[in-house]
């Protein structure tokens, strides 16, 4: 028995109740097969999910962290580097230190997206995807490192019982103006050389709120079709900029995991138990009328509910459920939808808690027609060499593996510049500390 076979029997024998729901395989050649579709094609099945490290510069370019950790990105040799979180608008900024792309910056854009393909091939012979994340950072809004949310309608999971002021909440008149800002954003990316955009709905920003605005009125709210709107409207505006050489894309939330009327995903009277109806429809529009075929699908709100949307050992709060049951619960919601749309690759994510055992994991799902990719999001700033060391031994090292233990993100929530404490030491132990400030 050879030492991937090794593993992943001790791995059913701990855990025989995850079994047979997290798949596993220790063939891994298909995590190193081409996807080509719509004319998009990825030279692995590997992709390093958006990951903010809040170290742009004031004016919103790449600062020297940011330049830092896309080149370990690129020698790493994914098929796929998901761009983190870049502002449509000043106003829309999660932080002050958010990446905003602009006509002024663009020059310092291009020269990234440049280095990042250079590296790679370099490194690995193949250049990467490179794809850009268009975001409204709406109730996270903190432009100015105080907040400043703008929201879709009042919600008391958030709010709690000292509600919004009303000019929080953005008028019709506000929603309509907002697809030309992804517009602008998509022009000036095309003319950085990304390879595509995503059009970001997921973990309750902007337009993902948007998608449980039962109780909004008027054009954006309600029905299916008003919650839909603004984020259709947006992925309309962008697609004006979509040629042979630049796509649209998407990170979805299709669960919130919160019970209605405060999330999506959910059904009335059902509690927080996944509902992929309305799911479902969003992805058959988003292929049907928009010839997506690329879909990076993404579950719960790590502001609230992170154990759902990032399975951890350690966080905020005591995690209710063993992380494999949150990877469990996110490859159950996935396999559901790539089976339904099998002409579509939908990117898995929450990944990292499986540790040395996430490749095997991911070529399961994989094999098994679960998904087209595996995303990598927390490991990527712990260990992003795993790629490599993946591709050239067939295993990845357990000790250098993401701990899964929620340090990055509160790093980030405490306002400091985020990575990895614990494997990059060197670098963001000191900055955790408070001790320097580096970007």
């Amino acid at each position: 028995m050879d030492g991937a076979e090794k593993k992943i029997g001790q791995f059913r024998q701990k855990y025989p109740q995850f079994a047979q729901t997290i798949p596993m395989s220790a063939d891994l050649s298909v995590l190193k097969e081409e996807w080509t579709a719509g004319g998009i094609r990825s030279h692995n099945r590997i992709v390093f999910q958006p990951m903010e490290g809040c170290d742009g510069t004031a004016d919103g370019a790449p600062g020297e962290l940011t330049r830092r950790r896309y080149r370990r990105f690129a020698q790493a040799g994914a098929g796929i580097i998901w761009l983190e979180a870049v502002a449509v608008t000043q106003r829309g900024r999660a932080n002050p230190r958010q990446l905003m792309l602009t006509p002024s910056n663009l020059p310092q854009f291009r020269a990234l997206v440049q280095e990042i393909r250079q590296v790679c091939l370099q490194e690995n012979g193949f250049q990467p995807l490179v794809i850009l994340q268009a975001t409204h950072s709406g109730r996270y809004s903190k432009p100015e490192g105080v907040p400043a949310p703008l929201v879709a309608c009042h919600n008391p999971l958030f709010e709690g019982t000292s509600p919004l002021p009303e000019e929080c909440i953005l008028s019709d008149e506000e929603c309509a103006a907002l697809p030309a800002m992804y517009a602008e954003t998509a022009r000036l990316a095309r003319e950085c050389g990304f390879d595509g955009i995503d059009v970001k709905c997921c973990h309750r920003y902007l337009l993902s709120e948007f998608l449980s605005a039962y109780g909004r009125e008027g054009r954006y709210g309600g029905s299916f079709e008003n919650r839909t709107r603004l984020y259709f409207d947006c992925i309309r505006a962008v697609k004006a900029y979509e040629n042979e050489r630049f796509f649209v894309t998407t990170r979805l939330n299709v669960y919130d995991g919160f019970a209605y009327p405060y999330g999506f995903g959910v059904r009335e009277g059902n509690g927080t138990e996944p509902d992929l109806s309305e799911a479902e429809k969003v992805i058959s529009a988003l292929r049907e009328e928009f010839g997506i075929r690329l879909v990076n699908i993404t579950v719960g709100n790590p502001y609230v509910n992170p154990h759902v949307n990032r399975p951890f050992y350690a966080g905020p709060y005591k995690n209710p459920e063993h992380p494999f049951v949150g990877a469990e619960r996110i490859a159950a919601i996935t396999s559901a939808l790539q089976k339904r749309f099998p002409d579509m690759g939908l990117i898995l994510s929450g990944t990292s808690c499986l540790r040395d055992l996430s490749p095997y994991y991911g070529a399961g799902m994989v094999a098994e027609g679960g998904c087209a990719f595996v995303g990598f999001g927390r490991m990527t700033f712990a260990y992003p060499q795993f790629v490599r060391d993946l591709f050239a031994y067939g295993t990845i090292d357990k000790n250098k593996c993401c701990a899964a233990c929620s340090r990055c993100s509160a790093m980030m929530r405490s306002g400091k510049v985020a990575g990895c404490p614990v494997f990059d030491k060197e670098v963001y132990a000191p900055i955790e500390k408070g001790e320097e400030q580096k970007g």
